[in-house]
């Protein structure tokens, strides 16, 4: 499908974020120049045609050869008809030839576009994957921190339990002596009868 100044007027470019490029306004004035470039070359080349169509269907006289009494004049008389007709062909392939620079240019323009859009999504691709990485590498650390520093916080506590209980038969065990102890004095009290108890 050809390319028409409509298309060039109608193309959308996606805006690109976070990095430098082109100016959109910028873009937009020199399409807007090759636009109204574009459509004069079509319709001078619309006119040239028209006229070529014309002259070769006879419908434009062709120029008259002056009249000339000599015979030599006489053949040289259809000898204008040819670059006349040249002439037209060569107007029309001048603006055919702008008209495919100009294509030509807004294609280099809309591939330049696209290669640099592709080259940011595929860097903001990049960017993306390398943070989200180094979050979790640091999510991974923080983890391996938190884990040695709760298994030393276990070793603490248990070791504290550990001393705990030793004090808890310890104390039993002494508890336990002293009771049996005062258990004895009393039996000897009991059984001396009048021996008087022993003020503790």
């Amino acid at each position: 499908m050809p390319l028409t100044p409509e298309d060039v007027v109608t193309k959308q470019f996606q805006h690109v974020r976070f990095k430098e490029g082109f100016d959109p306004d910028e873009v937009d004035d020199f399409l807007d120049e090759i636009v109204v470039e574009w459509r004069k070359t079509i319709a001078e080349n619309e006119e040239l045609k028209a006229k070529l169509a014309a002259y070769e269907s006879g419908e434009t006289p062709a120029p008259e050869a002056a009249p000339a009494p000599q015979e030599d004049a006489v053949e040289e008389t259809p000898a204008p008809a040819e670059p006349a007709a040249e002439a037209p062909a060569a107007g029309a392939a001048a603006p055919a030839a702008a008209s495919a620079g100009i294509i030509e240019l807004a294609q280099r323009l809309h591939d330049e576009h696209v290669a640099e859009g592709k080259a940011q999504k595929e860097k903001l691709i990049s960017e993306a994957q390398a943070e989200a990485d180094a979050i979790l590498n640091e999510a991974r650390s923080k983890a391996r921190d938190e884990i040695s520093r709760l298994e030393s916080e276990r070793g603490t506590l248990e070791g504290r339990i550990s001393e705990l209980r030793q004090f808890e038969r310890d104390y039993r065990v002494q508890l336990r002596s002293f009771i049996e102890e005062k258990l004895r004095d009393l039996d000897v009290a009991g059984t001396s009868g009048s021996t008087p108890i022993p003020a503790s």
